[in-house]
């Protein structure tokens, strides 16, 4: 059971600091092959804006932002362009996330493939990362009850 807190001074610095965590977690995301950061940093950084909401107004107002559906639905996703990432590498003749093989099919250099392939991960990952946080937190705060038993 997670306890939310009825202060205007947590619920205002939630509205506020929300919005620049996700805005702040994509970015992360998608410097990751650059700088320091990447998919699992990304994702985690956005779970926590969603745990913020929950601590701050309760699991209701957080599965109206981000619902369970549309939780699985992310998982799904970044699975699918993760898993999808290292199979088209494989498809074109190369190794398992062998990002050299998308030059195959764009029109980029092989240094420019190789960073657009590891952005797919990480977006992948960084997803997949979000999505399982935020189902551990939801599943935590419910005692893993499904809906029709809360």
């Amino acid at each position: 059971m997670i306890i939310t807190y009825e202060d205007i001074i947590i619920r205002t610095l939630t509205r506020v600091l929300a919005p620049f965590l996700q805005l702040y977690a994509l970015y992360v995301i998608a410097h990751g092959h650059y700088s320091p950061g990447g998919g699992f940093q990304g994702g985690v950084i956005l779970a926590a804006s969603f745990i913020l909401m929950v601590i701050s107004f309760g699991l209701d107002m957080a599965r109206r932002r981000l619902s369970e559906k549309v939780d699985i639905i992310f998982l799904c996703l970044g699975l699918l362009i993760y898993s999808g990432t290292g199979a088209l590498c494989l498809a074109l003749g190369g190794n398992f996330l062998d990002y050299r093989e998308l030059t195959k099919i764009l029109p980029v250099t092989i240094a420019r493939a190789r960073a657009l392939g590891i952005l797919f991960v990480e977006t992948g990952v960084g997803f997949g990362v979000m999505a399982v946080m935020t189902s551990l937190v939801y599943d935590i705060s419910t005692g893993g009850l499904p809906p029709e038993r809360r």
